[in-house]
């Protein structure tokens, strides 16, 4: 009898160790958790801080993955709004600090610090865009890149969640988006709750999530199915979302910069499929007709060495390819707020 108890108290002890170890050292059993709605489809649920295999998650009141805000920045706030998906996100790989909106806030400080040692006057008077404002730096004293985004959001989710919060007085609105974000479905709460990867309640235990997520299997949704299969234009509904967008930032005197990045087997040869190819011209076509300022990162991945090494997985960055992705966003920006001169670069 002694034995059997010996025995029981070992394996509760060994799970005890199992448990903190799952939790401390991983994180799990504090996943980050979500919340449907009926617009958007679903976000982060609001207030959420989390570490997760040594990364730390911080979400907002705003479900953001940014640091607690003001609704109304300060008149000395130099703000940025990001709108994005996993990649603009970041997800459980990506540290805090480590974000693309992180790497564009710290080096667009650093960036505007530098053009204000050397002068705002002379940068105004050579580096703006015909018609834009000069940017007077000396007014600011903080920046901020807001980052509102959550896993396979697509370019209507990302316009409902700017329906419903506004720009927050950002100067900038910058839309990241991945190729296969042209042909995103209308947004959904079905999987909040239901799917693995949004649940909508922290389990008891981290070995509960540790079986939930690796060893159970995932119990199919089947009304998701349909939304997947949305027929008609879809690469046109998004198109028209995205001049939503434009047309909401414009309303708030806010400018805004589109780009997107490709997925991993897009790069080289043989490259996009037809059916992307066609989707990606229409893109081009499309931010033309409407004068949006457009980065498309494909032939500047194809132009870098070793691009596929800023990959995390098939279509996630990893930190490099967010320093990669970062640097470039910051000299779009840099150009769009009048503080750079495209023939003298920062």
């Amino acid at each position: 009898m002694k034995v059997v108890i010996l025995i029981i108290l070992a394996v509760i002890g060994l799970l005890v160790v199992i448990e903190i170890g799952l939790r401390s050292l991983f994180g799990f059993g504090k996943p980050l958790i979500y919340i449907g709605d009926s617009q958007i489809g679903y976000l982060l649920a609001p207030n959420q801080s989390t570490r997760r295999f040594g990364n730390q998650i911080e979400i907002n009141e705003f479900s953001m993955r940014s640091s607690s805000i003001a609704k109304i920045p300060a008149s000395s706030t130099l703000r940025v709004l990001l709108l994005g998906d996993s990649i603009a996100n970041g997800g459980w790989w990506t540290d805090q600090n480590n974000t693309i909106s992180s790497l564009i806030m710290n080096s667009l400080k650093s960036a505007i610090a530098d053009k204000g040692s050397r002068g705002a006057g002379e940068q105004g008077s050579r580096g703006e865009k015909e018609n834009s404002p000069q940017l007077h730096l000396d007014k600011y004293e903080q920046v901020e890149v807001l980052n509102a985004s959550a896993n396979s959001w697509g370019p209507r989710n990302e316009l409902a969640y700017l329906q419903r919060f506004g720009n927050f007085d950002a100067q900038v609105v910058v839309l990241l988006i991945n190729t296969d974000d042209l042909f995103a479905h209308t947004p959904t709460a079905l999987p909040v709750g239901r799917d693995r990867n949004y649940p909508d309640t922290k389990p008891p235990l981290g070995l509960i999530e540790v079986w939930q997520r690796y060893v159970s299997k995932q119990q199919p949704i089947p009304e998701l199915k349909a939304i997947q299969e949305e027929p008609g234009d879809r690469v046109g509904v998004n198109l028209e979302a995205i001049r939503q967008i434009q047309a909401i930032t414009r309303q708030s005197h806010s400018k805004f910069l589109l780009a997107m990045t490709p997925l991993l087997r897009e790069l080289g040869k043989p490259g996009s499929r037809d059916y992307e190819i066609q989707a990606r011209q229409r893109l081009s076509e499309f931010t033309k007709t409407q004068q949006i300022p457009y980065v498309d990162f494909l032939p500047l991945f194809n132009a870098a060495p070793n691009a596929p090494a800023l990959y995390h997985d098939s279509i996630h960055m990893n930190l490099q390819g967010n320093q990669f992705v970062s640097s470039v966003i910051l000299r779009s920006l840099l150009e769009i707020l009048g503080l750079k001169n495209p023939n003298n670069p920062v």
